[in-house]
């Protein structure tokens, strides 16, 4: 499990590491209107090879391909941080971007193979605290790199990292013997992920690098139009599709999926570039630059689990969206009002805002997507809510920086006019940004005004943008709520992290989370009063649950398990045999049911499938085969663990 976090915690953190470290990247590599692309390339690339490095672990064995994620996204950042120019580490970060994306999600698929199912809600809950952390932390370590090594250590910090958690893979995790049959949608994910890369190119390019009627633009939109055509017929004719076109006709879908993108847009835009106010215009350390941007991602969090505990409680999600879009709208136009006189406080104060506008959106988005959808199509929803924002932040980037580019060379084109400026500085500053430094003093202020109007332009045009999804969240419906999506991921509220279960994974992924909370309850009590057998200790019938499930066992086996000794477990077993439930098996110490015993173990297996079953009843169990084979596996599976043994009586 150390190693699953650590790996998952290197793609996570590759999606933010890098902000505050780029302005040092741009300096030394130069190509600051290519600056976009270090953030786009990554997350572009592990979102488009989600469904594949998903579909292909069911298929194939997950050990194998999980280590060959991690070989491939440790290539890929050795090659980052050797890189000599811009382009080099766009192409090496697509290349690290497709192994994390392999990372992220057979990661979370190798718990369901190697946790005992009593345990995998917890761990579970560790994978979503790895994906919080690293928003949080990702900023900041970038900043401390940066400050103390150098920039090339964002990257060369997953080496030894990444090596540890392969040797301990390879030794340790056991490969899966059972495999799932697909028929891979190689055409959807190629045109899916092609008309995705054009439109992120075209936003880029267009108006910046190419005038907006260039043939290399007009080509990007025409390529773009006939790859979606392309995806659309693709779509139609394939067995399992990597987002079926049915999705769309559902308003729910729909929306969510709009508002999602507009969400991934306004966090990965405001994270990439206010490190370059900060370090430029402001003058801080990288190491500060990241301090900054912890308010926003402390907000994100505070209400992610803030919302998420008040959908469960009240069932009702709808206010949420509509709530966080509009104090996002708020936030990113107090963003736009920054300049070079901005205090501290109050751009901590703006960036909390926004902070906790997104947080109130995104945890309830997949929430509002599984709730409406039938069980045939519940993974796939799930993966097209969470690519729908990964492609948004994607968007955002190349939004933010077509924006920035074209603003700041129109502003120095007009300070050139009033300010002695060196010969060639304009493109110079394009270049490094620290070429500021070598200005005389009048001059140095004059250009730090243009620079921050020119990020303050990027927030002032991305304000009206939550607006959108202000106005579509009111389009949500409110339906009642299932049980199991009260149990979402915290991990998938966050940022651009992409998701890939199948529908049966997603309601067992609800299961164990529920049964981990309820169990923890006196649940061996409450099970012996609503089977008759309330006479007998919460002991005792937690250790005929062990024995109808797992068999025969020796003393020391039961006393091991539940994290006794023998001594302490003996008055239960001598209970049970009082009353001819359980014997000695044989002439040996082996415990085992008397057929009283087995009919008693029956009951109480039946009951907590029953209590499962309404948890699911709102999925028609009825009509899945799947469920009402989960449904009598998992009682047995949950049953008897160490994690809810009886305390005292």
């Amino acid at each position: 499990m150390g190693a699953l976090m650590l790996s998952m915690l290197l793609a996570a953190l590759d999606q933010t590491i890098v902000a505050t470290a780029l302005p040092t990247v741009v300096g030394d590599l130069g190509g600051l209107d290519h600056l976009s692309w270090v953030v786009t390339s990554y997350m572009l690339s592990s979102t488009i090879s989600t469904p594949l490095w998903g579909k292909l672990g069911d298929q194939y064995g997950r050990k194998r391909l999980f280590e060959a994620a991690i070989v491939i996204f440790l290539v890929g950042s050795a090659l980052c941080g050797l890189s000599q120019n811009m382009e080099q580490l766009i192409g090496f970060r697509a290349l690290q971007g497709i192994g994390g994306g392999g990372l992220m999600v057979l990661a979370q698929a190798i718990v369901a193979d190697v946790v005992p199912a009593r345990d995998r809600g917890r761990y579970q809950g560790l994978f979503g605290a790895v994906f919080a952390v690293s928003s949080v932390a990702g900023p900041l370590l970038g900043g401390l790199f940066v400050d103390h090594l150098s920039w090339h250590w964002v990257f060369y910090v997953n080496l030894p990292i990444g090596v540890v958690a392969l040797a301990v893979v390879a030794a340790v995790l056991p490969a899966r013997a059972r495999t799932t049959r697909h028929a891979i949608d190689y055409l959807g994910i190629v045109f899916l992920g092609g008309a995705s890369a054009c439109v992120v190119l075209l936003t880029t390019w267009g108006g910046g690098v190419y005038p907006w009627g260039d043939p290399v633009i007009i080509g990007l939109g025409a390529g773009t139009a006939v790859l979606v055509l392309l995806w659309w017929l693709a779509e139609r004719r394939a067995v399992e599709p990597v987002l079926p076109l049915r999705l769309f006709r559902m308003r729910a879908f729909s929306v969510a999926s709009m508002i999602g993108f507009i969400v991934g847009l306004a966090m990965f835009g405001s994270l990439t570039y206010m490190p370059l106010f900060l370090q430029v215009v402001q003058g801080v350390s990288p190491t500060m630059s990241g301090l900054h941007l912890v308010p926003m991602m402390a907000g994100m969090l505070l209400t992610s689990i803030i919302s998420g505990h008040t959908i469960a409680r009240t069932g009702r999600y709808k206010p949420f969206p509509i709530m966080g879009c509009a104090v996002a709208a708020v936030g990113l136009y107090l963003l736009s009002r920054i300049d070079t006189g901005t205090s501290t406080l109050e751009l901590s104060l703006y960036l909390l805002v926004l902070g906790v506008g997104l947080g109130l959106v995104m945890q309830v988005l997949v929430i509002v997507v599984q709730n409406a959808v039938d069980f045939d199509d519940l993974g796939v929803a799930t993966s097209g809510a969470t690519f729908f924002r990964s492609i948004g932040g994607s968007f955002g980037v190349a939004l933010a920086g077509s924006i920035f580019t074209s603003q700041l060379t129109d502003d120095l084109a007009r300070l050139s006019e009033t300010v002695r400026l060196p010969p060639g500085f304009a493109d110079a500053v394009q270049a490094d940004p620290t070429a500021v430094q070598k200005l005389p003093p009048e001059a140095s202020a004059a250009f730090m005004d243009a620079y921050s109007d020119a990020i303050a332009q990027v927030f002032l045009l991305g304000a009206p943008i939550p607006l959108i999804a202000f106005l579509l969240a009111w389009l949500l419906p409110q339906v009642p709520l299932r049980q199991t999506t009260t149990a979402a991921d915290l991990g998938e509220g966050y940022g651009a992290v992409p998701t890939e279960r199948s529908s049966l994974g997603e309601v067992e992924r609800g299961l164990w989370r529920l049964a981990d909370a309820d169990m923890r309850r006196d649940y061996y009590r409450r099970l012996g009063d609503l089977t008759g057998l309330s006479e007998l200790s919460p002991g005792s019938i937690w250790l005929i649950t062990r024995l109808g499930t797992q068999g025969a066992q020796t003393g020391a086996e039961l006393a091991e398990r539940a994290g006794v000794t023998v001594e302490e477990g003996r008055p239960y077993a001598r209970e049970l045999m009082e009353r001819d439930l359980i014997r000695h098996a044989g002439e040996g110490t082996r415990l085992e049911l008397t057929p009283e015993g087995e009919r008693v173990a029956d009951r109480l297996v039946g009951a907590a499938r029953d209590s499962l079953t309404r948890l699911v009843d709102d999925w028609r169990p009825g009509d899945h085969p799947e469920l009402r084979e989960l449904l009598d596996r998992l009682p047995r599976e949950l049953l008897g663990a160490a994690a809810d043994r009886p305390a005292g009586r």
